[in-house]
């Protein structure tokens, strides 16, 4: 075989497309594959301008393409790997390599271009594209699934903690419970067991003062038991959460004035509680069964912490939709230590002494006038008394 023939049979028989054009742009020779790759007849090509088997705006500009070559040598054409386009004979355009080689003779020199088609290699190109994006919309949607698995995780975590932190506050509360209630019962019940043995030997003497002084000792022992039975009533139904606040229109001056009245019967001797209200207006909205008991268990405390022969002040200030309460004693005052626990369950501050107490009363009343959205604020210095003051906002 020789070469001539040689050559041939490798350009008819090559995968990739091979085309000849002179330097006029004019087709002159196809091997198979770049007819097949293009869809024509070697007919309807040869003779052509090659620019028929390019897309706008390739296919205006072929032409200057070769000028500008042939004036300026400069190789806008001539190369290895540059990716174009192709149109088919259906019209449709696909991608390939192209590469250029010019070839001189003597008397004249040709273009031959070297076609590699890159349909399949741009089509996986996209769906690997379209894998990535989806992968990458998946691995977003489990990262905010993650997220979220992590973040309930955590709440739950937290929540357990909470319930692990709340059943050692309900275990260190009924320690506390048990100390303070075998202490607080046993003492007004000796007391009476006393009193009721002391009033037996009395009666048989005739002794009057004796026996009142005694039955004033039960009275007193009774109040403190009923206070204590009360405060733990109140207690367990607020940490069941079966306290709620039920606003109602009530007169606030009648109200104070029978609380009054009843706390006075339970004062210590020339003790006086003195009951005063400010305001044009007396009717307020709040829920009266929580507000008569915080107002109770503060007088309570004045009484209890306040010496014979006091004054206790109660005063109600009522302007527009704000009631103000205030509870004033001369007693013997709270440290400024303990000032800071005063609300806590179960604390006492350290110069009550043997007076009786729980130490709840204080806790209830803050958690009942929360309960009615107002505040409570204590101001209160040793030895000289304190004030407890509860403010409300209402709607009428």
């Amino acid at each position: 075989m020789d070469r001539s023939k040689f050559l041939d049979a490798i350009i008819e028989n090559a995968i990739d497309g091979i085309i000849t054009i002179d330097d006029k742009g004019i087709i002159e020779h196809l091997n198979p594959a770049a007819l097949e790759l293009f869809g024509y007849s070697r007919a309807e090509l040869v003779g052509h301008n090659i620019s028929v088997l390019m897309p706008e705006p390739d296919r205006s500009r072929h032409d200057a393409y070769l000028s500008k070559y042939e004036h300026t040598g400069k190789k806008n054409i001539i190369g290895v790997g540059r990716e174009v386009s192709g149109k088919r004979k259906d019209g449709t355009v696909f991608p390939f390599r192209l590469g250029v080689s010019e070839i001189k003779f003597s008397d004249r020199k040709i273009y031959t271009g070297f076609i590699h088609d890159l349909s399949k290699e741009k089509a996986n190109e996209e769906q690997i594209k379209s894998y990535t994006e989806k992968l990458e919309v998946k691995i977003k949607e489990r990262t905010q699934d993650l997220v979220k698995l992590v973040s309930e995780l955590e709440m739950a975590k937290e929540n357990m903690r909470a319930l692990f932190q709340k059943e050692k506050e309900l275990n260190q509360l009924k320690t506390r419970f048990v100390s303070m209630a075998s202490h607080e019962f046993r003492t007004p019940l000796s007391s009476i067991q006393l009193s009721a043995s002391l009033i037996d030997k009395y009666t048989t003497k005739q002794d009057v003062a004796s026996v009142e002084k005694h039955t004033s000792k039960i009275k007193n022992s009774i109040n403190n038991l009923t206070t204590i039975l009360n405060d733990f009533l109140s207690l367990e139904k607020l940490e069941a959460g079966k306290v709620e606040a039920s606003p109602q229109s009530f007169n606030i001056i009648s109200f104070a004035e029978e609380i009054t009245e009843e706390m006075q019967m339970m004062t210590k001797q020339n003790q006086h509680i003195i009951y005063e209200h400010t305001g044009t207006t007396a009717d307020v909205v709040l829920d009266s069964n929580l507000l008569k008991n915080c107002i109770i268990n503060l007088i309570s405390n004045s009484i209890k912490y306040s010496g014979e022969d006091t004054l206790i002040q109660f005063n109600t200030i009522l302007k527009n939709d704000e009631l103000v309460l205030e509870v004033k004693d001369n007693g013997i005052g709270i440290p400024k230590a303990d000032q800071n626990n005063l609300f806590e369950p179960f604390f006492r501050a350290h110069n009550t002494g043997d007076i009786p107490g729980t130490g709840l009363g204080l806790n209830i009343v803050k958690r009942y006038v929360g309960l009615m959205k107002g505040t409570v604020a204590c101001k209160s210095e040793q030895h000289h008394g304190t004030v407890f003051t509860l403010s409300f906002h209402f709607s009428k």
